[in-house]
């Protein structure tokens, strides 16, 4: 799998475009000098004869790319943006908007995921899924979650502004099935998961001795009260991601909130060592990623290339 990720790597080598025609025929013509980002080199089109910059992710950005991604990472991880920005203010005598960050990290996590949607984890199949409350708006959204334990990948979720029903629940479902048939799916004992794993996990045939059902997956029910024991795998998860919600004090725009959870996904898939196996989900899961230290630098410069 690693080589796989190599040769994906390798066939997506970064091509300067033109950004007017998307020719790929073009020489260096100078620098474009800026206050924030230093020089940036510069391209004419040979084809339509325009003169360019390279869109590496950070194109017609004001703002360093260090400083961007730096702000995107703490955000996500502890800071809010407000912090963030008194932090640039003190240590790099850089002024910004607290709206700046959040529009940072709502503009590189769509990018990023668009690009992550095109990769290919390999699981363990061993998946514990639950759904969990957030507080966004003064209410209680849903917040559905699988782990594949096993590599810590987070290889489902569904954010949903309703309670708790069978169709989110089928729709959750899907979704672990999108990322390969599992071993099994362990959940709690909530009535909508035994209908909503057959519902995705039966196969149904017809015999000679007439319809069959098979399942794709086995689904094993955690009954609290009966076993005394919590779904603990996918707890740790959840305590994770809603402690990061809490230091948000919520959300606040339902539009947003699945942008920036899908970030704090991105960031316990892609960004942070697990802090029991010590390495990133995403490199247990087969996807050695070239993506240097700063990886959110590196995920977006991967992400250009789509």
């Amino acid at each position: 799998m690693f080589i796989n990720v190599f040769r994906y790597l390798i066939d997506m080598e970064i091509k300067i475009k033109c950004v007017h025609c998307k020719s790929q025929n073009q020489i260096k013509k100078g620098f474009r000098k800026t206050e924030k980002r230093g020089r940036i080199q510069k391209y004419k089109c040979l084809n339509c004869f325009k003169f360019f910059t390279n869109d590496d992710g950070f194109y017609r950005m004001k703002n360093n790319e260090k400083i961007i991604t730096r702000s995107i990472d703490a955000y996500l991880s502890n800071l809010s943006s407000r912090k963030m920005r008194d932090h640039l203010l003190r240590h790099d005598e850089t002024k910004i908007s607290h709206v700046s960050v959040l529009d940072w990290v709502r503009k590189y996590v769509l990018k990023v995921q668009k690009f992550v949607d095109n990769l290919n984890p390999q699981l363990s199949g061993k998946v514990y899924a639950d759904e969990t409350e957030i507080d966004c708006q003064k209410r209680k959204d849903i917040f559905w979650c699988a782990v594949d334990w096993e590599t810590r990948f987070i290889n489902a979720t569904l954010y949903s502004p309703k309670d708790q029903n069978m169709n989110d629940a089928i729709t959750f479902m899907r979704r672990i099935k999108e990322s390969g048939i599992p071993q099994y799916v362990q959940t709690d004992a909530a009535v909508f998961y035994p209908k909503a794993f057959r519902k995705v996990f039966y196969n149904k045939t017809i015999t000679g001795k007439g319809r069959t059902n098979r399942t794709l997956a086995d689904h094993i029910i955690n009954n609290v009260s009966k076993t005394k024991k919590h779904n603990v795998r996918i707890e740790t998860v959840f305590s994770k991601i809603k402690g990061r919600v809490y230091d948000f004090r919520g959300f606040k725009a339902l539009w947003s909130a699945p942008i920036i959870m899908a970030g704090i996904i991105l960031q316990h898939n892609y960004i942070q060592a697990h802090t029991s196996t010590r390495k990133l989900p995403c490199e247990l899961a087969g996807l050695s990623l070239e993506a240097g230290v700063n990886r959110w630098l590196g995920l977006i410069k991967l992400s250009s290339t789509i």
